[in-house]
């Protein structure tokens, strides 16, 4: 009895994998969209939790529940952005530019804030993981950077992204600001009763923001050219012309 020799032939794949075509391009920017909603219902989910809301139709553990699991969505999509932008080769980004703030030689401070929400949120998760041994008081402390990240994730992406200068782009970032600044005026109304000067003073704060960050925006990233002016790269032909 003869047997046939044993070939091996390398395993063709049914599509082609390329790491500087605008597949990566379009996954960057569509994951770092996700992840910026998917934080601002966390960001609202949490101020409703803090004002205790519930109704008949609406236990308090589901808003506690979806809070939870938005927060595990958004580190998925926060990793799965940060992996495609560093395995895109057409710009030169490295691992360690996803963890170090302001040291990337490509666009260093928009890339930097998104870096900066980045960090924030990991140090979220690790400490809510250790939140048993850390006590309740130290992880609400920090859970509070939650807060935080969400204004420098929005600067990121106006700052940083291709689309917030169309139409659906600027809807985008505009349902999410009102989002959290409805869920904030909420807060206001309801919270700290007894302390009408603090109420008043962030009140105030937040509607200077809201003011100078409309500024800037109207005036830079909603504004034609921006690209340019903040040497964004130019997409690949193929997918300039697929937009």
């Amino acid at each position: 009895m003869t047997t046939m020799p044993l070939t091996t032939a390398p395993l063709a794949l049914p599509f082609e994998v390329s790491f500087d075509g605008p597949g990566l391009w379009y996954a960057t920017r569509a994951t770092g969209l996700v992840a910026l909603l998917l934080l601002t219902l966390c960001v609202t989910l949490g101020v409703l939790t803090t004002v205790r809301f519930t109704s008949p139709k609406w236990p308090r553990f589901v808003t506690v529940g979806l809070h939870n699991n938005t927060s595990l969505l958004t580190a998925v999509f926060l990793a799965l952005h940060v992996l495609t932008t560093v395995v895109d080769s057409y710009t030169d980004i490295r691992l360690t530019d996803a963890f170090l703030p302001f040291a990337a030689n490509y666009r260093p401070v928009w890339l930097g804030l998104g870096t900066v929400a980045s960090d924030l949120l990991i140090a979220l998760i690790v400490t809510s993981l250790v939140r048993v041994r850390m006590g309740h008081r130290g992880w609400r402390a920090i859970h509070w950077l939650a807060y935080v990240s969400w204004p420098v994730s929005v600067v990121h992406a106006l700052g940083t992204g291709t689309d917030p200068a169309t139409v659906w782009g600027s809807a985008l970032v505009l349902v999410c600001l009102g989002a959290v600044l409805g869920a904030s005026v909420w807060r206001l109304a309801t919270g700290w009763p007894e302390r009408r000067g603090l109420r008043l003073a962030v009140a105030t704060a937040v509607v200077a923001v809201v003011l100078a960050g409309w500024g800037w925006a109207s005036s830079g990233p909603l504004a034609p050219g921006w690209s340019q002016r903040a040497l964004a790269p130019v997409p690949p032909a193929s997918a300039t012309r697929a937009s």
